[in-house]
């Protein structure tokens, strides 16, 4: 028989119905494409000629990629944390870690409109 990775996930229970694990992989890669936008969001605060002082661009932009980091991670995390859930019949882990990245988004956004604002 063919060995999945990671094991913690797939050794663990039954085979749960194919569509649920799509839909679990369907959430993920929304994790990825907003850590993808985040990142993309960076690299432009840093790459474009914004009339905002350079020290403020460049913290803006790592927290920016730092946030990303997070999502894309919390993403994986999230969707091993379900799919072991799916497979052994408990149930579905919350996260609170969600707020957290909604609430950096929030402060990112706030910081630009400041510096764009009062530049």
């Amino acid at each position: 028989m063919e060995r999945r990775w990671p094991g913690w996930v797939y050794d663990e229970g039954d085979e749960p119905d194919p569509r649920f694990s799509f839909a679990n992989e369907r959430t993920y890669l929304a994790w990825v494409r907003t850590a993808l936008a985040l990142l993309a969001g960076g690299v432009a605060i840093q790459a474009l000629p914004l009339d905002i002082h350079p020290t403020a661009r460049r913290v803006l932009s790592l927290f920016l990629i730092l946030v990303a980091m997070v999502a894309v991670s919390v993403g994986w995390l999230r969707w091993a944390r379900s799919e072991r859930a799916m497979r052994l019949g408990a149930k579905l882990p919350g996260s609170v870690i969600s707020a957290f990245l909604a609430a950096a988004v929030v402060v990112a956004a706030l910081v630009v409109l400041i510096l764009v604002t009062f530049a």
